[in-house]
């Protein structure tokens, strides 16, 4: 794990390498031998410097989180953080050179190893990241992250890096400030390495000089006076008290670099410690880390079906769906041909890559060679033959039965015989528009999120009859255009689309009761969702929602939906022409030169109660009637594990992170506990909030 070089020149090289992990990561056996390591090289006086880099790739991707989701005790925590505090301290006082020579990615505690050592010098290589990314996981950097970076580069930009979690590449991190040099070769990392030691053979850090000052200005000054409280106010209004991991960051950052180097540590452990013992750290990093990341190695995959190559995909409709599916197709590398029945629309299907690209080009992320490369693997047609030779041909026509069954039959006729077909359907039944094709085995939903080329979601679905070869191409193309899959069974509405509609239904269901629209407003953004209902409603389109709910009453009856959602959706579309942002006009008003703003005609259509709900009511009214419908999807097998359901909720339409999905906010409120409130709201509220039965069965949701 950490092997020991001495040089000619008495320079130890110490070189981290766990080799029974995929990548150097921190965990309690390291710092035990980091600690026991640096005890050996600073206690021997013939050593005349350290260089601490690494045998792979990347140095340190950052801290064992399985290592961190097992400290259940403040004293454990303390106990293996000190330990590591120690070492680093000793580095640093040791009264000779440390050099942090990175051989790539540089993640999390691996940052503050670096950190810990006088100087830094990286390999160059562009796809490497430098940063602290611990606050996305509910956590802040505890291994001196929050106080030596604030020393380094002073308290406006480090608070910047710290409360975002913003990873930079090795040019930007040398512009930041975060490392002090660049080179182009593991020899060349070495060597200036050893030239840094043999320069600066008696070397301090900068805060462990006597008249050290923080850059840019002390906490206690001025320029500190504008920072920490305009933090303060812009995380409050971004996190809504949601969120601990950044109010701590804030107070570990305000209160240790007012001290001394060695009580700031002490500061930063205690906020430390409190996060690694919260349920909510702990939820994120199931759902955020391990969940997502198990999700797109691809565990949902059939392990029996052989890999087929995907040479060409077939995109039918080159709509807003159609043509984000052929961006991200063809950015993946794959040959594909968008078909419709206009060659206008066509232009403009193959026009949104070309304007996506052209803004990757603005922002350096794509060289215009990149983008005629991507672009030229988009062909466009209007005959239903040019999908001959297509492994998968994706259908995003509009949502008409008719229609889809049409051009499943066309493609089918002219596809390979071992072809799959995936219809983009966002909610009718599969297994049902599996029975207009030819072979229902080879049919699948494949529910793609606008806009596609930044929704990082696709939720497949499995047909009554779907089999594991088309489900198995569908999860390695999915993977291939670097999206995140989850698996689920067929239902109406699936698992994204049905969970998600309760959250405007029930904002709809507050209105009708003379809640004040901008309390639900509110409530839903505190809570914690991207946005409120009534202003979701309005961005997917009401009369989309009115369709939906009419079609479901027609298939399968007025049972099946809910009841006010129908009312104000039929009067909303029939009567007034309030179809949402589209027609300017809806929940919201959408003046063409000033701010959208609640439409002072719901008023009149929905008087405002005289007595109000509390806000909590609110809150808990929102968030508690999508757990419950994703427990009835648990319930009835349209979800089959709660990693699916959790990834699927944050990731598909936002339910809040800090729950770890809306499975999480099941086990973080506690089962029992959360029974008893839907008890609660579903005699004030109805049978809607009714707790599923499958809360009598289960204990956890995760063993």
């Amino acid at each position: 794990m950490l092997k020991i070089k001495l040089d000619e020149n008495n320079i130890v090289i110490l070189t981290i390498d766990c080799e029974t992990k995929p990548m150097n990561v921190i965990d309690k056996e390291f710092v035990e031998l980091f600690h026991q390591k640096i005890e050996e090289i600073t206690s021997d006086e013939k050593n005349q410097g350290l260089i601490l880099t690494s045998a792979r790739d990347e140095f340190v991707a950052g801290g064992d989180l399985e290592m961190l989701r097992s400290i259940n005790t403040a004293e454990d925590c303390v106990k293996v953080t000190s330990l590591l505090h120690k070492a680093l301290r000793k580095i640093e006082t040791w009264g000779k050179p440390a050099v942090a020579a990175l051989t790539g990615t540089t993640l999390g505690g691996g940052y503050e190893l670096a950190l810990g050592c006088h100087h830094r010098i990286c390999i160059n290589k562009p796809k490497a990241k430098i940063g602290l990314p611990e606050v996305t996981l509910g956590l802040l950097p505890g291994g001196g992250g929050t106080q030596r970076l604030p020393r380094m580069i002073g308290l406006q930009s480090s608070i910047l890096y710290l409360t975002t979690g913003k990873q930079l590449n090795p040019e930007k991190a040398l512009k930041a400030g975060l490392i002090n040099d660049l080179v182009d070769s593991e020899d060349e990392l070495i060597q200036k390495s050893v030239d840094f030691i043999k320069s600066n053979p008696e070397i301090k850090q900068p805060w462990d000089e006597k008249k050290f000052k923080l850059p840019g200005g002390e906490v206690q000054s001025p320029k500190g006076y504008q920072i920490i409280p305009a933090s303060t106010a812009m995380m409050n209004e971004k996190t809504h008290g949601n969120y601990l991991a950044p109010k701590n960051i804030l107070c570990a950052v305000y209160e240790g670099c007012q001290v001394p180097i060695d009580q700031a540590l002490e500061i930063e452990l205690r906020y430390f410690t409190e996060l690694v013992l919260n349920p909510s750290t702990k939820n994120m990093i199931r759902t955020l880390f391990y969940g997502i990341n198990e999700c797109n190695k691809g565990q949902a995959r059939p392990k029996d079906a052989p890999k087929k190559a995907i040479n060409k995909v077939g995109i039918l409709g080159a709509g807003m769906m159609g043509s984000g599916i052929a961006f991200s197709t063809a950015m993946a590398g794959i040959p594909c041909v968008m078909k419709d029945i206009s060659e206008e629309t066509l232009e403009r299907g193959k026009a949104y890559s070309s304007n996506v690209l052209d803004k990757m080009i603005e922002r350096g992320r794509c060289t215009p060679e990149k983008k005629e490369k991507v672009l030229s693997l988009i062909s466009t047609t209007t005959e239903p033959k040019e999908m001959e030779g297509c492994d998968l041909v994706i259908e995003a026509v509009i949502e008409d039965r008719a229609l889809k069954a049409r051009v499943t039959k066309e493609s089918e006729d002219v596809m390979p015989s071992d072809g799959i077909f995936a219809s983009n359907t966002s909610t009718l039944p599969i297994t049902g528009l599996a029975k207009e094709s030819q072979r229902p085995k080879q049919f699948i939903g494949l529910h793609f999120f606008s806009p596609v080329d930044k929704m990082p979601l696709v939720e497949i679905i499995m047909g009554e009859e779907t089999g594991d070869e088309a489900l198995a191409m569908c999860v390695d193309y999915v993977r291939a255009i670097k999206k995140t899959p989850i698996v689920v069974n067929d239902g109406r509405g699936f698992y994204t689309s049905r969970v998600f509609t309760t959250y405007v239904s029930e904002g709809i269901n507050l209105v009708t009761e003379g809640v004040n629209p901008a309390l639900i407003e509110n409530a839903g953004k505190m809570c914690g969702m991207p946005v409120g209902p009534l202003a979701v409603a309005d961005e997917v389109s009401i009369d989309l929602i009115y369709h939906i709910v009419k079609q479901t009453v027609e298939d399968v009856g007025l049972d099946a939906v809910d009841k006010k959602t129908l009312e104000l959706s039929t009067k909303f579309v029939e009567e007034l022409g309030r179809l949402g942002r589209k027609a300017g006009k809806g929940f919201y008003e959408y003046p063409e030169s000033g701010k959208k703003h609640i439409s002072p005609e719901l008023e009149k259509l929905y008087p405002i109660s005289k007595e109000q709900p509390s806000l909590e009511e609110v809150k808990d009214r929102l968030l508690y009637i999508q757990s419950i419908e994703t427990l009835r999807c648990l319930e009835e097998n349209i979800l089959t594990t709660s990693r699916d359901a959790d990834v699927g909720s944050i990731m598909g339409w936002g339910f809040p992170a800090w729950a770890g999905g809306s499975i999480g906010f099941v086990e973080l409120t506690g089962v029992k506990n959360f029974k008893e409130r839907c008890l609660e709201l579903e005699k004030l509220y109805g049978k809607r909030f009714s707790p599923p039965s499958i809360l009598d069965k289960k204990e956890s949701f995760y063993s």
